[in-house]
């Protein structure tokens, strides 16, 4: 099972500078625990402050991995919607909205990068490109954009969006049929996250399933 931690440091309490920390030492638990990918997905911070976060979450992630004997850390750090940021930061890639850019524009931009009249910044010439994806014809199309994987939402009811009609295990099914991989979100907990398995999922991606619990408890229970 696929595990995709997806950050809001405003869901941690204090100041800003309290919350920054807080996000940092999760980070740096999801790292040292082996979780696949993080999804820095912080609001209302400006360029240059995103991407010292981005910088020092790098750092953490690098401190905190489990011995592998690879170059690359295990746990993959993809920045939401800045491929910019992402270069800069030299992270493993990026995760796009279903409205954004296209991976393949991505993919351009992040081979130009590495070109021969330009420094290399990036340790790898090929992003981990994710997509969020509402239905089973955006991931199909996320699939032929040459997007990594994609992230199909919402398969339930969010406890802060009562009102958004969850997809259901039978649209997250059909969406699993794409040739590519699928991460569930949406209202995942430790008791359904199987069901999404069942489904076709490769993994699940969440927010507080992470961030509300020790990351030790939740990979006990979701990788016995």
């Amino acid at each position: 099972m696929l595990l995709y931690y997806i950050t809001d440091r405003l869901a941690f309490p204090g100041d800003e500078s309290t919350r920054r920390r807080l996000l940092l030492d999760k980070i740096a638990e999801a790292a040292s625990h082996g979780i696949d990918y993080i999804q820095l997905r912080e609001k209302g911070l400006s360029s240059r402050e995103l991407e010292s976060l981005a910088r020092d979450a790098m750092q953490i992630i690098r401190d905190h991995q489990p011995a592998t004997g690879h170059r690359q850390p295990a746990t993959a750090l993809l920045v939401n919607s800045r491929t910019d940021i992402a270069l800069a930061a030299n992270t493993a890639g990026v995760h796009l909205r279903s409205n954004d850019v296209s991976p393949q524009e991505v993919r351009a931009a992040w081979h130009l990068s590495c070109g021969a009249d330009t420094p290399v910044r990036v340790s790898s010439p090929n992003p981990m490109i994710s997509v969020s994806c509402h239905s089973p014809q955006e991931v199909v199309a996320a699939a032929a954009n040459q997007a990594t994987f994609a992230i199909f939402a919402p398969v339930f009811e969010k406890r802060d969006s009562p009102k958004q009609n969850p997809a259901g295990l039978n649209a997250l099914r059909e969406a699993c049929r794409a040739p590519t991989l699928v991460l569930a979100l949406g209202g995942i907990t430790i008791h359904n996250a199987n069901a999404c398995l069942k489904a076709g999922a490769a993994g699940i991606a969440a927010i507080r399933l992470f961030q509300e619990n020790e990351i030790t408890t939740v990979i006990r229970e979701l990788r016995p």
